[in-house]
């Protein structure tokens, strides 16, 4: 099932889409006692777009992100990043693809993102060093993204372990943007944030998507996702069973497992107890 155009896109849009995947399997074990985690998933991402892929424990979201990413090794199907084809990608090329900073991932840990012996400040630098930028300019956008998610250059001289998770949540994030890449995949990104730092991170996410960023952004939580996102896609067991504005995903869902996903949904629901929240991710949604 290939997702539809986004909203105003046209289809030379999509053809220069930042991330088209098309008819992606991922097969694991043997072939005698082989597991499916992926079937025929198809989808593009157009520059300044964010899409939502969304899904419970087992859907494949996260494979999904970690076979677009090189981590995992697809069984078939095509992955287009940037107008190159990386399907066939080994280890090296896909060194190349990232120290181009063409793609950055956001893992749902942070400290997964973050060198637990470097520093804020070392761990923002070092992309951009891989990069040839200079230690001055390395320096001062590190300072420039630290704050753009609403941190203090005060913590450029502590070690992770010395922040809190929101902190380091949000210092993932700056990494992953200060090499100022033309696609991020975030794996739950704020499945671990208070009510506050999550509205802000959305907030920042949705910055990125006005500056031309393309993002796809994994959770399990439809009522995160429908703040930032433009278009959802759901996953249920390996296949992409409904994908569409997320107006349309939310609203008019057609598949069942995406009206359960809406029902069960805090932040959709008029019964949520955090109206605060619920009311800045509505706000995110009409703008």
């Amino acid at each position: 099932m290939t997702a539809p155009l986004p909203r105003g896109a046209s289809a030379d849009a999509v053809a220069d889409a930042v991330l088209e995947v098309t008819g992606l399997d991922v097969h694991y074990g043997t072939r005698r006692r082989r597991r499916r985690a992926l079937h025929g998933v198809s989808l593009s991402v157009a520059p300044g777009e964010t899409v939502g892929v969304i899904g419970e424990t087992g859907s494949g979201k996260s494979t999904f992100a970690r076979t677009v990413l090189g981590l995992v090794r697809a069984s078939a199907g095509r992955i287009v990043i940037g107008g190159e084809d990386v399907s066939a990608y080994g280890p090296r090329e896909w060194r190349g693809l990232r120290r181009r900073g063409v793609v950055q991932y956001v893992f749902q840990d942070p400290l997964r993102s973050l060198d637990p012996d470097l520093t804020v400040g070392e761990s923002l630098v070092e992309p951009l060093l891989v990069q040839g930028v200079t230690r001055t300019e390395a320096a001062d956008r590190a300072r420039t993204f630290l704050a753009r998610v609403g941190l203090s250059e005060e913590l450029l001289d502590r070690l992770p372990g010395e922040l809190s998770g929101g902190q380091r949540q949000r210092v993932a994030v700056a990494r992953a943007l200060v090499t100022e890449p033309r696609l991020v995949i975030l794996d739950e990104p704020v499945s671990a944030l208070d009510s506050a730092n999550r509205v802000q991170v959305l907030q920042i996410l949705k910055e990125l998507r006005a500056a031309g960023v393309a993002l796809v952004f994994i959770s399990h939580d439809l009522g995160s996702v429908a703040g930032i996102a433009d278009r959802i896609a759901v996953l249920y067991q390996g296949e992409l069973v409904e994908a569409g504005t997320a107006r349309d995903v939310i609203t008019r869902p057609r598949h069942d497992y995406t009206r359960l996903l809406v029902g069960s949904a805090p932040t959709l629901r008029s019964t949520s107890a955090d109206r605060a929240e619920r009311d800045a991710l509505r706000a995110l949604l009409r703008a």
